[in-house]
Order: C-alpha cells, then structure tokens, then sequence
C-alpha cells in the first residue's frame, strides 16, 4: 500500500499550473442583434489507455487528471481488481509532444492475484455484444456482488442540500460549462471528494479508484451523487464498493432500477433543490413529508 501511494506521487510529479481538464478557447457569441468575439474555457478530451501487466484492457476518452484513480476505480468496477492489494506497481507513459499529457496508465499485479487476461478479453466482449439481455447482465453482477447490507439512513433535508453543494464544488464545470462530475458524501450531507469529467463514468471511477488507493472501501455509510442520468453502468461501479444510495439530478434507466432493486440499494433521481424522486428503497431516507411517505411506499 505505502508503495503504491509513494508510485503516485512520484508519477504525478508538480502539480500542474493551471488546470489540466481546460484549455483557453474562443469563441463567437450572438444574442439578438449583436455578436461579440470572446474568450472562451474548453474542456479537454484525449484517449487514456489502461494497460493491466503489460496488456492494454481498455481505451476510454476521458478529461485528463487523477488518471490512475480513473484506471484503479474502473478495474475495481469491473470486478478485475478486488482491492488495493492487488497492486504491485502504477505508472504513467508519458507522450513524447508534451512531457506533462499522459496518456497511459499501466498497472501491474502480484503474480498470486493475477487476473486471467483471456477471460478478461471475452467479458468485454460479451459486455458490449449484441443479443445479451438486462436480465443476463444483472445475473452477471449479481455473481459478482451480493446486495448491500448497509443500514445507512440519511434525513430528507440533507437530500436537499446536495445538489448545491456539489455544484459550487464542481471548479473546471464553473469554467468549461462541460463536464459531468460524481461526488461521494457522507449520510449527514459533508462531501467527501468530487472528481469532474467529460464521462459521467470515469467521474464515478475515480471517485472509487481514489478512495480504493487510499484503502478506504468499502464505502457503507456513504452517498454517491452523479451529474447526469444514472446508468446500468453507474449502479454496477457503486454495487461493487457497497455505496448504499445513488442519488442524481436527471433520471434513471430502467435497467438501473431494477438491478438497484435486487441489489438493495435506494436510488434517486431528478435531485434538484427542494425536489426528488425516490424509485428503489425508501426506507433509507428518513423524515420524508407525509404524502410523498404514502406514495412511495
């Protein structure tokens, strides 16, 4: 673990010196009868590829920064990596161009825990080929991960308080207008850590990938809120570190309902101030007013 955390800091070197998922930009800006030349802030969107010892298992396009919480949290997710343990090594392929853009992650594992790579290619195969049905890929993560145990509740008024505070937390979508984020509290509404990206996915894994690296897992008395819709995806990567609530300010898909159903996981959708639905587990959010009490159960 301490070898793990020290790789880190050394990769990663200085900190950068402006933020690394913007870029300067410019634009034209029309309004009525006028139109205004500006300065514009663009989010940044390149390829990262996640090598696993010595093999590539994934190209994904991401917004640059907290690469290998991005590749951790995504392998973790998909269920290759059980814990931090599993780590030896973690290192950056730096591009020949710019000394500063990365655009690899290459991880290596402990020879006694290491994944076999060919069953690794035919999973993401069968995740992405055509013919395999919701009920199939829940079965999947179901084998996986077991429901959540967790007995987290958390007040309805905390709710309220969530999409604000991640909001004023989210610096490069203050800048870029572009970027999704994920943002991980505790059950009493303190945020824990935000990550921004152009996916709403990696945002999630390097949520995840941050707090594995750190040994912080599993995430029981925590909230995990997203940006965008909730996905199938998005309840997977949460089942796997057993965050008990999902909560988001658009909607989510069906297939995330029914697999945060089995899963036993509270799942909430269209989280906007004062406003939100509640499709899986009520039971979990305390306080709720009389009428949206008797309708949700």
């Amino acid at each position: 673990m301490r070898d793990i955390v020290r790789q880190r800091q050394e990769a990663q070197g200085p900190a950068p010196r402006r933020a690394a998922g913007a870029t300067p930009g410019a634009l034209l800006h029309v309004e009525r009868s006028t139109s205004n030349a500006a300065p514009d802030s663009l989010v940044v969107e390149e390829p990262l590829e996640i090598r696993l010892d010595g093999e590539t298992v994934s190209i994904t396009m991401r917004t640059p920064g907290h690469d290998d919480e991005l590749a951790v949290g995504f392998l973790f997710g998909e269920g290759i990596l059980k814990g931090v343990d599993d780590l030896v090594a973690l290192s950056f392929c730096q591009s020949s161009e710019d000394p500063e853009q990365r655009n690899s992650v290459s991880l290596a594992t402990a020879m006694e825990r290491r994944p076999d790579l060919l069953r690794l290619h035919r999973h993401f195969y069968t995740s992405s080929s055509c013919g395999v049905c919701g009920k199939t890929s829940i079965e999947a993560v179901m084998t996986t991960a077991p429901p959540v145990t967790s007995a987290t509740c958390l007040e309805a008024r905390t709710l309220r308080l969530l999409d604000r505070r991640m909001r004023q937390a989210q610096e490069l979508f203050a800048q870029t207008g572009g970027l999704h984020a994920a943002a991980l509290f505790t059950s009493a509404g303190r945020l824990l850590l935000l990550r921004e990206d152009v996916g709403r996915h990696n945002a999630v894994d390097k949520v995840i990938g941050s707090m594995l690296l750190r040994d912080r897992l599993p995430l029981d008395s925590c909230l995990l809120m997203v940006s965008g819709r909730i996905s199938f995806e998005i309840v997977q990567k949460a089942l796997m570190a057993r965050i008990p609530v999902i909560a988001a300010v658009s909607a989510p898909t069906s297939l995330a309902v029914e697999l945060a159903l089995q899963s036993n996981l509270t799942l909430i959708g269209f989280l906007r101030g004062e406003a939100f639905n509640i499709y899986t587990h009520p039971e979990r959010v305390r306080n709720l007013p009389q009428r949206a009490a008797q309708l949700a159960g």
